[in-house]
């Protein structure tokens, strides 16, 4: 397997993995992502033991209007939050050092996880989102009821972090959410990623993107830099 955006496109379509780098101007991370669509237990399984960093499902905009996600750092900013636990003036984000803004919104569980950490559970979460997602665009369901049918299945907090792209995608962020909600349309999948950051073996420092590159080359697995994806996008 190369490295081409074709093939890192047939792959991800098909439910394989993609190794993405982002940039040395930014994290200079490379997250293993997976079609949210087809995760399985497996998927959990290899983003626990391969990666090491966190796992997070990357959402599309539109996906997190639908469903009135809002980003934590609003949440965490609001006025009447902030006067009643005023620990959170204390916590405000103003010192990120690759960006201004903080991707995550709620953490969900599926309703029929039990603690929602296993592999079987995570998976499940990831997957039940990514095909409720498809059921609310293809059916066209309103705001509200979309609402509801979120909640009829899932509850927050929950094991799986969730990242919402920023309105304008790629032309205003360029962060890992992006660029997987990036290659998700680029794949024609829904526009829900799960993925995680890879790590050292000692967890240290992020894996190189010289020894990551050589870990996907040795398992078949397509790698991209962030800037393949956005020149895809743009042609």
């Amino acid at each position: 397997m190369g490295n081409s955006i074709e093939e890192a496109v047939a792959a991800f379509s098909n439910g394989l993995p993609v190794c993405l780098f982002d940039s040395e101007k930014r994290e200079g991370e490379t997250d293993l992502l997976f079609s949210a669509q087809h995760a399985t237990p497996a998927t959990m399984r290899q983003l626990r033991q391969d990666c090491g960093g966190l796992l997070f499902l990357a959402i599309g905009h539109e996906v997190g209007e639908r469903f009135g996600l809002p980003f934590l750092q609003d949440l965490h900013t609001h006025e009447a939050l902030m006067n009643q636990f005023d620990v959170l003036q204390e916590l405000v984000t103003n010192d990120l050092r690759y960006d201004s803004r903080s991707a995550f919104t709620l953490s969900l569980n599926h309703r029929d996880t039990y603690t929602g950490i296993t592999d079987k559970d995570r998976s499940l979460t990831t997957r039940r989102f990514a095909e409720l997602t498809n059921q609310v665009f293809e059916n066209n369901i309103d705001d509200k009821e979309a609402k509801r049918l979120l909640g009829q299945e899932f509850r927050t907090p929950g094991h799986i972090p969730v990242c919402r792209e920023t309105e304008g995608g790629l032309s205003r962020r360029q962060g890992h959410t992006e660029l997987a909600v990036g290659l998700a349309r680029l794949s024609n999948v829904t526009p829900v990623v799960i993925g995680a950051e890879m790590l050292q073996p000692d967890g240290d420092l992020a894996l190189s993107v010289e020894d990551a590159k050589q870990w996907a080359s040795e398992r078949g697995i397509p790698f991209l830099e962030g800037a393949d994806i956005i020149s895809a996008l743009n042609n």
